[in-house]
């Protein structure tokens, strides 16, 4: 029998989860300038990406593409914006805690 878990998404949006999730997501990249960026105005932005969760108007934004040489092969990293890394982070922290 599969395992059911009820009222999970409640929980992604919670100021306190999305708070974590954000801790989590800058680590090893705050110098970059767009997680700079988020974290000047951390509170706001949080707060807002909670209302949009809640209220099911999130838009995930557009992916950065960039390539990188390792061991002489070229692999093309398409990279996700700042904001839905902390989404990615609170999703995938709700479901590993289950």
């Amino acid at each position: 029998m599969p395992t059911t878990y009820r009222h999970l998404y409640a929980q992604i949006y919670r100021f306190e989860h999305l708070l974590a999730a954000y801790r989590r997501a800058r680590r090893g990249k705050r110098s970059r300038p767009d997680v700079a960026a988020f974290e000047f105005r951390y509170e706001d932005d949080l707060l807002r990406l909670s209302e949009e969760l809640r209220d099911g108007t999130y838009q995930p934004g557009t992916y950065r593409r960039f390539t990188v040489t390792e061991n002489g092969k070229r692999r093309v990293i398409s990279a996700a914006p700042f904001r839905d890394r902390v989404v990615h982070h609170a999703l995938c922290h709700i479901t590993d805690s289950r």
